[in-house]
């Protein structure tokens, strides 16, 4: 293998960059990145960056150590596998082996009027500057993006409305009646939240709902979801039709020799949870290119890693590890009525996977409970003065 080319210039591809170089492939390697700039981290950019804090969050990497051609401004157009050649806007380029990390892009609604979403760093700081106090900002979407735009308006002394067309925030995330235990967080900040509402459009000034109803807006930022990049593909590999992603296994390989995917595009094979799975997470991007490239260059590896995800939200921590779906049960730890409390999904004896506010020290050993697959003692585990690690089971 002595042409290698990573496609995605977002954290899975600088990381599926730097596991080659570690894993001594010496053959010549290109980053295809459609962004003009290095890659970035993009969980700050709904926080510090909108709010001002925060103006540069490139990743750390040694490029002229990796020996990287780097492609700026070139974005995937095409895929020719049989002849193992990547189509791109700055022309065809050969390959040995291929690592596909094209991530996701936002979904939009229909109308002629500006909507803002935040998805890359220029998406952050064209929003920025408008972004000021007493303007009227409406975020369509209480989901985890639209939680920290509405924390960052509201910060900045915005007059903030947030839309949602399921009954409360976070329910396709946590269902209504966890969601319904976000809401009042809204109001503790200023922020005006209406669930059960649907956007026809984004009109010039503002918002048509269904119904009728105009809602004046000095900017519109939508937070409804993100599909993976993948049209450039043109049906050169699978792709999962319930999930959108590339097709890959429990090693992250397609079904065509010479080719990996990675990150939000990929929809991985989990024999931890027995099904495929497309995480649109950080850890993911940051951990799972390690895989892929592995099993490009011929080792034999898995990725099987419990899902994990953090948001900052109206002065809070929520952090969530594991995957709830087909547990047995769920019970509170802690009171949900406090500023901290958490959530566990068990199934017999066994943590499927908590959901935490404020309460970093429960997440992180819960989170190694739940990647070992340690039994416990549910009773302990509810009870939050007993700490969660001292919830395990011994075995006699």
């Amino acid at each position: 293998m002595e042409r290698v080319i990573v496609v995605g210039g977002g954290l899975a591809g600088v990381r599926a960059v730097e596991a080659l170089r570690a894993r001594e492939y010496t053959g010549a390697l290109t980053l295809v990145s459609a962004e003009e700039v290095l890659p970035y981290d993009r969980p700050p950019l709904s926080k510090g960056v909108l709010t001002g804090d925060i103006e540069d969050t490139t990743v750390d990497a040694a490029w002229d150590a990796l020996e990287c051609d780097i492609r700026f401004g070139s974005a995937a157009t095409g895929l020719r596998p049989d002849e193992r050649v990547l189509e791109t806007s700055g022309g065809d380029l050969p390959y040995d082996g291929l690592v596909i990390a094209t991530g996701a892009e936002p979904v939009l609604l229909p109308g002629p009027g500006a909507q803002h979403v935040v998805r890359t760093m220029r998406d952050a700081r064209e929003l920025r500057p408008l972004l000021v106090r007493g303007a009227h900002i409406v975020v369509v979407g209480a989901g985890w993006i639209g939680a920290e735009v509405a924390t960052s308006a509201a910060k900045l002394g915005c007059r903030v409305t947030v839309l949602e067309a399921a009954e409360t925030p976070v329910a396709v995330a946590l269902g209504t009646e966890l969601g319904a235990l976000t809401a009042p967080w809204y109001a503790e900040a200023g922020v005006a939240l209406r669930c059960g509402v649907k956007v026809a459009s984004i009109e010039d000034g503002g918002v048509a709902l269904v119904g009728g109803e105009f809602l004046p807006a000095d900017a519109v930022v939508v937070g409804i979801g993100v599909r993976p990049s993948l049209e450039w593909l043109g049906g050169a590999l699978e792709l999962d039709a319930r999930l959108g992603g590339i097709v890959v296994d429990g090693s992250m390989r397609t079904s065509r020799p010479g080719i990996v995917a990675v990150g939000d595009c990929a929809a991985w094979w989990s024999g931890r949870y027995g099904r495929r799975m497309r995480v649109e997470h950080w850890d993911v991007a940051l951990n799972a290119p390690e895989v892929a490239v592995a099993s490009l260059l011929g080792e034999e590896a898995v990725y099987d890693e419990a899902p994990y995800f953090w948001s900052e939200q109206f002065g809070r921590m929520v952090q969530y590890a594991g995957h709830h779906e087909g547990a047995e049960r769920r019970f509170f730890r802690g009171d949900p009525g406090e500023r901290s409390w958490a959530v566990c999904w068990v199934t017999g004896d066994r943590l499927e996977a908590i959901l935490t506010v404020d309460r970093p020290r429960d997440l992180v050993q819960a989170r190694r409970i739940i990647g070992a697959g340690t039994p416990v003692d549910t009773a302990k585990l509810a009870d939050p003065a007993i700490a969660v690690r001292n919830a395990v089971r011994t075995v006699s």
